[in-house]
């Protein structure tokens, strides 16, 4: 009888622990999703989503402002409520509750109505302010209360996710703004200042992407292009992104610690390096002749210093070092692990440590990613005292697997949806105004694939959203690479083709950047204007404002003779010159598709093509090369965008 109480009493008493622990989940669980907080914006002129996790079947309240709505945690304890369109305005309070459960709430603060983007892309989307041109001022500068920036955290995942890694909505001001999007920075702040509203930027990007990550399974399914390397990723598992992560760990380890004092006894002058190859720098790993290498990579010089050189500092310039290096001097360290984000640049070298007559100079280099070494040009690799220089270019020896070698980094992140899975879809439904997108130079050795794979993106983020066509502006590779002499296939010039030809899909926008590159940077630092072509494109196409928001584009072409007439759109004032200089960049062909460089002439919105070398043209290419120097633009200063019209599709701005 005293065993049978006993059981009751423990049954009861579980009962009620029980009893008590759901409740007291009840108290606790009700969440939002990661990507709302205090200080977000909303996007007015919708039903304003907003969604969470609770107890199943759990009655919820949501206010915003005034305005109470309230949902039922499903079994899965998901909810969703849509409030009414709001106007631009705030700042608002959200308060989320569980009925009949006092002190289950969340309440958000600081919010916004205004207009939401979602900024996505690889490393160029990614470029902060602190790493782009007038970086120090435009942080000094970055005081906008209504402009709020929200950046996704990189996490890549095999299937797709219901929240977001991690994230927080920041005001924009100096402290905020230097590690976000340049180009997203620009544009927002010039549709906050042309449409007086709040604007909400949500960053979700990750550097070195190709377009197939951010697309989902299912659309990478139905094209043949990629339904076999998306069907591969069933044979992944997690473990092998952790095992990747402590690949990598090593790795980073490895280049940041010289391996057993490496540093201390490779760069020291009296180091035997006499069975090392030798290699004229300055190159690239590509053009060693070696293969693919990824791992750290010695190099050594020795330079005759004059008398002259050898009383007072001096200044080394070790030209544009492709990734990461460190440099000694005479077994001196000068500078350790430096990564390469400003070209040119230079180091002291102070007295002491020079010698009259022979000197060595080392360097340690990583090779990653298929990419290192010292770019062009060899004039900018000298030692100086101010009055003569010596160069560094030429011949050096060099060696590898001095350290030990790198794990290979698979890089899931580039795989086929993966970031589509953590980075895009937690994202969805939240109300934004659409989408900001720059990328392409992943992609840049399968245009012709691109011309599909682009626009099944843009067509599967639409549909995800379930807000019609959403306008989705986008920017178009720069000129990079160095300038051919002669015309010549181009892999850029076909990849900014992909880009353009996405243009045929309704709401859509290009900002082309063909002037504003670098040649020897991929990363090139005027993220302003990047962001204000984009902007320009969004006055015009989104907001309905009566600007010039593209330069020149191809709207037809005819042969006169031996002359090709090019016509144009979007000539706004009137074609001309940038540097009022004769037109370049434009090549014609005859009938053996052999092109040359071509005289041209501007009549009223027309270009005149011809050469001597051309009498029966067929064909005409502007702007058609990695780099190519052009300066054709409209009366704004916007420039032509690159074309062919051996390969025409009739694609143009609208």
């Amino acid at each position: 009888m005293k065993k049978i109480m006993r059981t009751g009493i423990l049954r009861l008493f579980t009962f009620f622990i029980l009893l008590f622990s759901v409740q007291f989940q009840g108290y606790a669980q009700v969440t939002l999703a990661k990507v709302f907080g205090d200080n977000m914006v909303l996007q007015r002129g919708i039903k304003i989503p907003v969604w969470g996790k609770s107890v199943p079947g759990v009655h919820i309240n949501v206010t915003l402002g005034e305005i109470r709505v309230k949902a039922i945690a499903n079994r899965q304890g998901e909810w969703k409520v849509f409030f009414p369109a709001f106007k631009a305005g705030g700042p608002y309070t959200l308060s989320i509750s569980e009925s009949g459960r006092p002190g289950s709430g969340v309440e958000l603060q600081g919010i916004l109505i205004g207009d939401v983007w979602l900024a996505s892309g690889q490393s160029n989307m990614e470029w902060s302010v602190q790493q782009a041109q007038d970086a120090v001022n435009e942080i000094a500068k970055a005081d906008f209360p209504k402009i709020r920036l929200f950046q996704v955290e990189h996490v890549k995942k095999l299937s797709p996710q219901q929240d977001v890694a991690g994230g927080k909505w920041k005001i924009c001001n100096a402290e905020n703004v230097a590690q976000f999007s340049a180009v997203a920075y620009s544009f927002a702040k010039k549709i906050h200042i042309d449409q007086g509203v709040p604007i909400g930027i949500i960053q979700s990007t990750w550097g070195g992407t190709p377009v197939e990550a951010w697309t989902s399974r299912e659309k990478l399914l139905s094209s043949p292009i990629t339904k076999a390397k998306t069907v591969a990723n069933d044979t992944l598992a997690e473990r092998h992104f952790v095992k990747d992560s402590l690949d990598q760990a090593r790795s980073w380890d490895i280049l940041y610690h010289p391996y057993q004092n490496a540093d201390k006894i490779i760069p020291q002058p009296h180091y035997n390096d006499s069975g090392w190859p030798l290699i004229e720098m300055p190159k690239l790993i590509k053009d060693f002749g070696i293969g693919p290498y990824e791992g750290m990579i010695w190099m050594r010089k020795k330079i005759i210093l004059p008398e002259a050189f050898s009383k007072d500092d001096l200044t080394l310039y070790i030209g544009r070092p492709d990734v990461n290096y460190s440099l000694y001097f005479n077994g001196a360290e000068i500078c350790k692990t430096v990564w390469n984000t400003n070209p040119g640049q230079h180091y002291t070298i102070p007295a002491k440590i020079l010698k009259k007559g022979e000197n060595t100079v080392t360097l340690r280099l990583a090779m990653l990613w298929g990419i290192g070494g010292l770019n062009p040009p060899a004039d900018e690799m000298y030692i100086t005292n101010g009055k003569a220089r010596i160069s560094l270019a030429g011949t050096w020896k060099y060696q590898k697997d001095l350290e030990p070698a790198m794990a290979k980094n698979r890089n899931y992140q580039y795989y086929p949806s993966l970031l589509f899975n953590s980075m895009i879809t937690p994202l969805v439904p939240y109300g934004i105004k659409g989408f900001l997108w720059y990328q392409g130079e992943a992609n840049d050795t399968a245009a012709y694939n691109y011309r599909k794979l682009f626009p099944m993106l843009i067509k599967d983020w639409r549909e995800r959203w379930k807000q019609g066509d959403l306008p989705f502006l986008y920017v178009q590779l720069p000129n990079f690479k160095q300038t051919q002499a002669l015309p010549s296939e181009s892999e850029w010039a076909e990849l900014r083709e992909a880009q353009a030809l996405a243009l045929s899909l309704p709401n859509t926008a290009m900002a082309c950047t063909i002037d504003i590159g670098e040649a020897d940077n991929i990363h090139p630092g005027n993220k302003q204007e990047v962001g204000r072509r984009l902007a320009l494109a969004a006055d015009q196409l989104v907001y309905k404002q009566d600007n010039i928001a593209s330069g020149p584009s191809l709207k037809s072409f005819s042969k006169n003779g031996s002359r090709m007439r090019i016509r144009f759109t979007d000539t706004g004032g009137g074609l001309k010159s940038k540097d009022a200089k004769a037109l370049t960049g434009f090549a014609i062909a005859g009938a053996d598709r052999h092109f040359h460089w071509a005289e041209a002439k501007i009549e009223g919105n027309e270009v005149v093509v011809y050469s001597e070398k051309v009498p029966q043209p067929v064909a005409v290419r502007y702007a058609w090369a990695d780099h190519p120097l052009c300066n054709l633009v409209n009366s704004e200063g916007l420039p032509a965008n690159p074309f062919r019209t051996d390969h025409w599709k009739g694609i143009t701005q609208k």
